[in-house]
């Protein structure tokens, strides 16, 4: 594998304290031995894999999934469990600039469309993932984002001026808000490995610890090889997102951009805590920055808080971007100054140059597909992908928009491509202000 981060961002070390480990036993995957045949190999067992899986045994394929850790390692066993709207970075207007208004508005129907898929694969597989709020709920760090606010409402959400915040629970330095009622949160780890269950019910075959070395092309399709197995496939899906390779396939080079977000949960607070803070709504937020913090009150009463902006990989910027996260809560949050947090952990989202996801064919490779890019909503958008995914190796219409299914451009620099980071994020900070 050729990867662009250190090898500390793809260890144990950023993942470790991940509480959602605690919530649900991974099941126990056998590793891949010897050979196998199947219609579709699946390269990456987190949301996109999944929901692939999961849509072409529905279809009748057969199917086997290669996850290269354990079940849930990825982003998807660790991140901040909101599945709502979102999966591109650019606005409705710089979407229409880009692609027309019709794609623009098939754009915003698809995120609409992912959240429900999402909440129809909970219902239909009865998978319990400690789900709540109604939507999700933007607040305004400073009295200008809350003008910004004031000039994108519609009549789709409801519109939040600062003197409202306080009986609906919203208690902080915040300057109004304004919330949309799509979305939910939910425990990741639980809904991934409750897809998991119904993909095995349906005859998936699933793999871990069963890293892939190599694809390459045969008579009939594909040769996916692991390190003590090999799958012969018609059709192979690349569902790697942020942990993807350079070279696997070599397509891949430069086309994604992984970027660290770390999450930290508190113990369960108590109700006089919550009313010295004013913060006692279940309700799903993230605050106007371009560098956001993402938090909410679980149903447990542990408060899950997340912020982007980790650059580094390495022991010493993972504990730098850790004490970062917790200053920047007991800044926004401050009578929970004496509350314990009880775990912290990193993992990466993905972005890709043109700021919008991907799923679609692999050039040059027929019948290779490959999703990404969902710029930190995951849950839903990754799921969606997956199905769109499978919708395309079995030779359907994929129903994606033209901002999904657009190949993705290069990000310059190649393998050196990080280096932009860290100036942009440091005009992001400064436009934060």
């Amino acid at each position: 594998m050729r990867r662009i981060f250190p090898a500390y961002a793809y260890g144990p070390e950023p993942r470790a304290g991940c509480w959602w480990d605690e919530t649900i036993a991974a099941p126990d995957w056998p590793v891949l031995i010897g050979d196998h045949n199947v219609d579709v190999a699946i390269i990456g067992g987190g949301f996109t894999g999944m929901s692939a899986a999961l849509h072409l045994a529905q279809g009748g394929a057969s199917v086997a999934v290669l996850e290269g850790e354990t079940p849930g390692w990825g982003a998807s066993g660790r991140n901040g469990g909101f599945c709502c709207l979102g999966g591109s970075k650019l606005s409705t207007a710089a979407l229409t600039r880009r692609f027309g208004s019709d794609a623009a508005q098939a754009y915003d129907q698809a995120e609409g469309d992912a959240v429900a898929l999402v909440a129809d694969l909970l219902t239909r597989y009865e998978i319990s993932a400690d789900t709540h709020s109604k939507g999700e709920t933007q607040l305004a760090h400073t009295p200008r984002a809350m003008e910004r606010l004031r000039r994108a409402a519609d009549a789709h959400g409801t519109l939040h001026e600062p003197d409202d915040l306080p009986a609906l629970g919203f208690g902080g330095a915040f300057h109004g808000g304004y919330t949309q009622p799509v979305g939910f949160g939910l425990n990741p780890r639980k809904y991934l490995f409750g897809l998991a269950s119904a993909a095995q019910s349906l005859g998936v075959q699933l793999f871990q610890q069963s890293a892939v070395r190599d694809v390459t092309k045969s008579g009939s399709g594909f040769d996916v090889k692991t390190q003590r197995g090999r799958i012969c496939a018609a059709q192979v899906l690349i569902c790697t997102n942020g942990y993807s390779s350079e070279d696997l396939p070599d397509w891949m080079a430069a086309r994604y951009m992984p970027a660290q977000s770390t999450v930290m949960v508190t113990r369960p607070l108590r109700d006089a805590e919550l009313q010295a803070q004013g913060w006692t709504t279940d309700q799903m937020s993230y605050d106007t920055r371009n560098l956001l913090h993402y938090f909410r009150l679980m149903p447990d009463r542990r408060f899950l808080f997340g912020m982007r902006g980790g650059l580094f990989a390495s022991a010493s910027a993972e504990a730098k971007i850790r004490r970062k996260l917790v200053r920047d809560f007991h800044r926004m949050f401050p009578a929970w100054g004496g509350v314990e947090i009880t775990h912290i952990w990193s993992g990466m989202v993905c972005l890709s140059r043109g700021l919008t996801p991907f799923a679609g064919p692999v050039p040059a490779q027929p019948g290779m597909f490959a999703g990404f890019a969902y710029h930190g909503n995951g849950v839903a958008m990754g799921s969606y992908c997956g199905r769109a995914l499978a919708r395309m190796a079995l030779g359907q219409s994929s129903g994606l928009p033209l901002p999904i299914s657009s190949e993705p451009n290069r990000f310059p620099l190649g393998r050196w491509r990080r280096v932009v980071m860290p100036p942009a994020y440091a005009l992001l900070a400064l436009a934060d202000l």
